[in-house]
Order: C-alpha cells, then structure tokens, then sequence
C-alpha cells in the first residue's frame, strides 16, 4: 500500500462508517517481541479529548486481545481495503489464543513508526495509539434501557482512549494539498 505520514489535522474519514461499516483492526502488544494480537472491532470514536487527539475503542475482558491491551502501552487501528472482508470476519470470531488466526487470515504485520503495536501491510490507513486512560462500562449509567441487551453475559466493556501519536494513510485519507 501506498502509505504516507499524515498530520492528525489532515486526517479526514467518515467517522461513523469508518466504525459501523468498513470495521478496524485493533492490535495491541510488541512487533519486535513477536507478542501480538489483533481483533476486529466495529465501535469505537475519534476526537479530541484534554486537547489530544485520540482513538476511543472498548474490549470485552474474555477477549484474548484485552491481556494486550492491559499488559502494553500502545495499540494501533488499521483500515483494510474491502477485499480483506473475509479476513476481518475470521478476526473478530476466531481467538488468536491457541491459533495463529493473523496468518490464516493472510496479513502481514509490520512495524509502527511510533509505537511498540505493529499494524499490518495491507492496511489503507493506520493510526498509531498511546493508551493515555481506561474505564469500565458501568450498567448502572446506562440511560438507554436497551443497551443492556448487549450485555447478556454481563461481560462489559472496557474503555480504551489512545492519543494519536502517528498516522499513515493512502491520500483519499487526507486533506488535499492547496492549489
């Protein structure tokens, strides 16, 4: 893929079917290591929060992605070409626990220009994360009495922000230069 360095103020996405549509890569851990994992998710936010720019995603604790995202400081969100459908959905169903389900689904990691985390070759777009805060979801705050229905095995989430430290994307992923 053709990516290059973006400025976070040039990123430009469309943020809803970035997260409800085309689903992200979530990998957390150390390339260099060799210990990684990665999920498919399919919610999570962009913005700005104590003037940072950052990635807002949530992992339920049976997830085997979670131990990473508790042990390493870092993660990255990776944007796949619709082609890799099939590998997202072997992703987000299958544990990476006792399989190497990256390999099965035919990525190839690499390393980040910023972060311990690798994203993948594939990727149309990366976003490299330093986790800078976490909370747990808490029933008992939600205002929306069907929202429990997400819930029925009382496995909640955990809340994951991340300042976007790097981003490297093809160039439909960024602000056009100035004529």
């Amino acid at each position: 893929m053709a990516r290059q360095p973006i400025p976070v103020t040039d990123l430009l996405v469309k943020a809803h079917s970035l997260w409800a549509e085309q689903w992200l890569l979530l990998t957390s851990g150390d390339y260099t290591a060799g210990h990684f994992n990665t999920m498919t998710v399919s919610a999570g936010s962009l913005g700005t929060i104590w003037g940072k720019p950052f990635a807002q995603v949530v992992v339920r604790p049976v997830r085997y992605t979670f131990e990473f995202m508790e042990r390493y400081p870092s993660f990255t969100l990776c944007v796949l070409p619709e082609t890799y459908r099939s590998s997202l959905e072997l992703l987000g169903s299958k544990s990476g626990r006792h399989t190497d389900k990256i390999a099965e689904a035919g990525l190839t990691p690499v390393p980040s220009t910023q972060v311990a985390a690798p994203g993948f070759a594939e990727a149309h777009l990366i976003l490299e994360c330093q986790k800078i805060y976490w909370d747990d979801l808490a029933p008992s705050h939600f205002l929306a009495p069907d929202l429990e229905q997400n819930y029925p095995k009382k496995d909640y989430h955990r809340i994951y922000y991340g300042q976007v430290v790097a981003i490297t994307g093809e160039a439909s992923y960024t602000v056009p230069p100035a004529p």
